[in-house]
């Protein structure tokens, strides 16, 4: 997959979306949360990539948020959606998502890396929400993940009063998983990545499903039921008499039922 605003990279069971942007801070525009939702979108659809790893090019930042270069001035789809839908597409990626933060994770940034499943940092980086400073905010992911993260009093300070929080900060207060040195962040983020690799696929799916239920309403308990219930009740005595008896225009024997 060819992009201009991310890179894309395979290495065994692990997908690498690097935010490519460091000379203006690893920025979101239009078209990066389009193509980071497209190769999100195109990671769901084939089954080499057990667990990705979302960073940013460069040495001092994750990501500082979002530009409005070729958005609204108002609030119409074209300025509003796309972040969303980038969130969304990780949100509901049926792999786990690993935050590897580099640098400065900032505003939308900051929101990106809380919407990831995990998040490991290097000792130098720094966490902060700027919204209200900007004349900006977040209403969705980026409160009501962060709550259920680090508590809704520590998350209504990160919004309110907009402090600087380093990786040991975080840490402490359960908004990132791990710090490790930043000469070694690659390769603890490689390895934090291939461990879970190593688990049932399927399994993960459902933890994850089953964590985001609560906040997607109809559709987070249309995906556990779908996804988690349907596949094991097509294995059933009951699915497949219903089915053969209804193809092969029959009565179902429901004796078979329950056994």
């Amino acid at each position: 997959m060819n992009f201009n605003t991310i890179i894309y990279e395979e290495d065994g069971p692990i997908g690498t979306i690097t935010l490519n942007r460091p000379d203006d801070g690893n920025m979101f525009t239009v078209e990066m949360c389009h193509e980071i939702r497209d190769c999100i979108n195109a990671i769901r659809r084939e089954t080499r990539t057990r667990v990705i790893v979302i960073t940013g090019a460069g040495e001092r930042f994750f990501c500082i948020g979002g530009r409005k270069d070729g958005m609204e001035d108002t609030i119409l789809y074209a300025g509003v959606l796309p972040t969303l839908e980038m969130y969304e597409s990780i949100d509901r990626l049926q792999k786990p998502v690993i935050a590897s933060v580099n640098g400065f994770a900032v505003g939308g940034g900051h929101v990106l890396h809380v919407v990831c499943d995990l998040t490991i940092a290097k000792e130098s980086a720094v966490f902060r929400q700027v919204g209200p400073m900007m004349g900006s905010f977040d209403a969705g992911y980026g409160t009501w993940y962060l709550e259920d993260l680090i508590g809704k009093k520590k998350a209504k300070e990160m919004w309110y009063r907009n402090p600087k929080i380093s990786a040991k900060e975080a840490l402490e207060m359960g908004l990132i998983n791990k710090v490790v040195p930043d000469d070694r962040l690659k390769e603890e983020t490689r390895k934090f990545a291939l461990e879970i690799a190593d688990r049932g696929p399927f399994a993960l799916a459902s933890i994850k499903a089953a964590f985001n239920a609560r906040h997607g309403g109809v559709s987070g308990l249309a995906r556990v039921s779908h996804d988690l219930l349907l596949r094991p009740y097509l294995d059933t005595r009951e699915h497949h008499e219903l089915a053969e008896s209804f193809a092969e225009k029959r009565r179902p024997d429901t004796t078979k039922f329950g056994k």
